[in-house]
């Protein structure tokens, strides 16, 4: 069995919540692991795993946009801390005799492991666009060729990439290997309802959507809006987890900021979705164009009566093509990431 370091991005919560899946499943194989992780993946994986606080790298927003220079420039100014951090992790991994680093898009355990000659295998979703043959809108390329550079700054050289994707794209490289989103237990094992509501949320409030929501035949219910009661067709909901998915689950569709978490979900319980991306932030503006490149969903920058009630006029074209939507579980990402750690700390590799 190895001793596993397992670095985790802590901005959001889907790094935290597809790195529990794959910590839990290393745990029942007997590894011992280590994880190193900040703001929400310390919180979301410190009750059920040993997680070192390190210096975290975080995106930079302004008025809601993504701002890849000013991500650079600010992560620069940090150098000190996250030199700090990463002295610790090396003496950490001394001490715990690392054999092998994952690392979920968390940039300081892949760097230190390459700097004392360990095994790094990454875990992501975002490699698919530097890692795979893919198209985007062509009036976002410079989003995209900045996105493509922090993503290569964050994870690179790792020994083995496994990237999962919600389509399928060929590899560019012969250390990449593309599988099907990594998604919690709580959704693999859902039941699927199809009742009245159509679910929306957004990571911040959108009082203009609101507005057109209300003025749209149907019932949604809504989170994210800093509001909890009922305003004519609309239920406002305060954040809950078991809520949440409750309402996921049962809802017809989906109206949504397209981070990739939920959209996975959302296809794989079925839901047809109308992504709305968060403006100028590149990962999102990617799931939302191959969502509706795949026939799920619709795509829209900005939101109004008319586009709404076509998405939902349409629901039943998405709903047929979701029926083949391939529903595929973890485990075969899981299963490769069992023979990657089996070939890494083989006697005959470890005498290398």
């Amino acid at each position: 069995m190895a001793n596993i370091l397992y670095g985790v991005n802590g901005e959001g919560a889907g790094h935290s919540t597809r790195a529990k899946e794959v910590l839990t499943h290393l745990r029942e194989q007997g590894h011992t692991l280590h994880v190193a992780s900040f703001d929400r993946g310390l919180r979301n994986l410190s009750d059920d795993f040993e997680v070192t606080e390190i210096f975290g790298f975080r995106f930079a927003y302004v008025n809601n946009r993504v701002r890849y220079k000013r991500t650079i420039a600010r992560n620069l100014v940090t150098v000190p801390q996250a030199a700090k951090s990463a002295n610790r992790l090396k003496d950490l991994i001394t001490k715990w005799k690392i054999d092998l680093v994952v690392t979920d898009f968390e940039p300081l355990s892949c760097h230190v492991g390459h700097g004392m000659g360990l095994p790094v295998v990454s875990i992501d979703n975002q490699h698919c666009l530097t890692n795979a043959v893919v198209s985007y809108p062509r009036e976002y390329r410079r989003d995209a060729a900045a996105a493509k550079l922090v993503t290569r700054l964050m994870t690179p050289h790792a020994d083995a990439y496994l990237v999962i994707s919600f389509f399928t794209a060929p590899v560019k490289k012969r250390n990449t290997f593309l599988f099907p989103p990594l998604l919690r237990q709580e959704i693999l094992h859902a039941g699927v309802t199809q009742e009245e509501h159509v679910l929306v949320y957004v990571t911040s409030p959108a009082p203009l959507l609101a507005k057109v929501l209300g003025t749209v035949r149907g019932r949604f219910i809504a989170y994210g809006f800093g509001r909890d009661g009922e305003d004519g067709n609309i239920l406002y909901r305060k954040p809950s987890l078991d809520e949440f998915l409750h309402d996921l689950t049962g809802a017809k569709a989906i109206v949504a900021n397209s981070g990739f978490s939920l959209v996975t979900e959302a296809l794989h319980l079925g839901k047809p979705y109308l992504a709305v991306p968060v403006e100028h932030q590149f990962e999102q503006i990617f799931n939302a164009y191959w969502l509706q490149k795949s026939g799920y969903g619709a795509y829209w920058e900005d939101l109004n009566k008319e586009r709404i009630e076509s998405f939902l006029y349409n629901l039943p074209v998405y709903r047929e093509r979701l029926v083949d939507y391939p529903r595929q579980g973890n485990g075969a990402l899981l299963a490769k990431l069992d023979a990657l750690i089996a070939e890494s700390t083989s006697p005959s590799r470890m005498q290398d």
